[in-house]
């Protein structure tokens, strides 16, 4: 089966929000992508419930730089606070995905079709994207392109090994592990010559219980569209 996709991310401002700032109001980035994040990429690149995108590698491209900025988050009782958040700043990477079929959505076993997804997914990525493209946050636009993964030059291709330390992961949804449940991910970020390859979402070693969720109903011709009609609007 064709699942795999490589393609270029880049965008001026980046804020992989580390969970420890949130507490304060002020947050910071890690340095690199989480693996959630580069998932988010990829889902508004080209996502169905009948699919989960795997993250498989990323390559930074170029220099770690940090920008601190004033900024005017809004609070839950109305109007705007003052608070400094640090982002990377003239970000890009190289990222390396596949997608599987979600094995939790039996009721969509005939949108497994194989081909259908990857051609489409490949389409929505030349065109950059179905949906906007971030880095993190919403505030931090970005934009992708196909691209061969390793070429050209990083700024960290001659560095043997700099670790990150524990870092978040991603989350467990219910409808991809079928659990009701949500659940969060974190793992030992290590990259070498300037890639970071990710565990699978089942090796992660650490994990903290979130809350209990269910996961949203899907149906073909409910609430989303069969393949061919995807396509025809293409």
């Amino acid at each position: 089966m064709k699942n795999s996709i490589n393609f270029r991310v880049w965008g001026r401002y980046a804020l992989f929000t580390d969970p420890v700032t949130k507490t304060g109001g002020e947050k910071c980035s890690y340095h690199v992508p989480t693996y959630e994040a580069i998932k988010g990429v990829l889902k508004s690149i080209y996502w169905k419930p009948t699919l989960v995108w795997h993250v498989d590698k990323i390559r930074v491209i170029k220099p770690i730089r940090t920008q601190t900025k004033g900024t005017k988050p809004l609070v839950w009782n109305g109007g705007n606070s003052l608070a400094i958040y640090t982002f990377l700043h003239e970000t890009e990477y190289q990222v390396k995905a596949h997608f599987e079929w979600n094995i939790h959505r039996p009721e969509l076993r005939k949108d497994q079709i194989d081909g259908k997804h990857f051609s489409i997914a490949k389409r929505m990525l030349e065109k950059g994207g179905r949906q906007d493209i971030f880095l993190g946050v919403r505030d931090c636009q970005a934009y992708v392109e196909p691209c061969s993964f390793g070429e050209g030059e990083g700024a960290y291709d001659t560095i043997d090994e700099l670790g990150f330390g524990l870092m978040f992961h991603g989350f467990d949804y219910p409808d991809e592990t079928g659990k009701k449940e949500l659940t969060s991910r974190f793992w030992s970020a290590v990259m070498r010559k300037g890639i970071i390859e990710f565990p699978r979402p089942e090796d992660c070693p650490v994990r903290r219980f979130v809350r209990k969720m269910e996961a949203k109903s899907f149906g073909l011709e409910e609430n989303m569209r069969p393949v061919a009609a995807e396509e025809a609007m293409i």
